[in-house]
């Protein structure tokens, strides 16, 4: 239900159900744990881009396995809950910079997936967001914690509660967006390759530092950078990249 490429050290996971608008499915779910799993040991891979098949980039839900809720037992219930939330966590928690090409509607759990990537670029004619739950009952739980942490508490209240749709401009407006494009996957390819000339420890040591402090107290906070500051003077990375520095001035 997913599909895989990479080239020169960017990686492309495809949501591979265009029939299905890309709707998310316990198996598509699993498939793609066992891809991040894969691209997190690959050393070559620098990046990763997520986007989708077709005209829609995921619109949440397969509404078929919706349909199977009904019959679901509260166990039933927690286990597929802890699914979806695994696979927002591992690409929250991700150590490569990931992408969102969003080239159509991202409704949903659909909206969630892209709002866990770092970056989100829009498709600026065909994009949408939207998190719906609240229209049939349920709630959009999970996403919310990711949600309110890159935009704001009142912007998410606005969204969850309204449930309405936006398009990619207000997106970007809001802060959920952080590129439009007519190609949001070229876009996509130009953002990964400027991110390849960074250097790779250092992005993902700016990756935890980021979700480690939002978490502690000022004090806490700057005891923990000056550890990760004398962690990363000791890298090969920074060595190498200060000569470099140095040798040009």
């Amino acid at each position: 239900m997913i599909k895989f490429e990479k080239e020169n050290g960017i990686a492309v996971i495809k949501l591979n159900r265009p029939e299905k608008r890309n709707a998310l499915h316990p198996i598509l779910i699993n498939e793609f744990k066992e891809k991040l799993n894969e691209i997190e040991l690959d050393k070559n891979i620098k990046v990763l881009i997520i986007t989708g098949q077709g005209d829609s980039f995921c619109s949440g839900a397969d509404l078929d396995y919706l349909n199977q809720l009904r019959n679901f037992s509260t166990i039933d219930n927690e286990k597929d809950i802890k699914s979806i939330a695994g696979l927002f966590l591992h690409l929250y928690h991700f150590p490569k910079p990931t992408i969102a090409a969003v080239n159509g509607p991202a409704i949903a759990g659909g909206c969630g997936l892209a709002t866990v990537c770092d970056f989100i670029v829009a498709d600026e004619l065909n994009a949408k967001f939207g998190y719906t739950e609240v229209k049939i009952g349920f709630i959009p739980a999970v996403v919310s914690i990711f949600l309110i942490k890159k935009i704001g508490e009142g912007k998410t209240k606005h969204l969850m509660l309204t449930g309405e749709l936006i398009d990619s401009w207000k997106a970007y407006e809001m802060g959920l967006a952080n590129y439009l494009s007519k190609k949001p996957l070229e876009e996509s390819f130009n953002l990964a390759n400027r991110l390849l000339e960074n250097s790779d420890i250092s992005m993902e040591m700016t990756k935890k530092m980021i979700t480690a402090i939002s978490l502690l107290n000022v004090d806490e906070a700057v005891n923990y950078c000056i550890e990760l500051n004398v962690i990363s003077r000791s890298s090969e990375d920074f060595l190498k990249g200060l000569m470099q520095f140095l040798n040009k001035k």
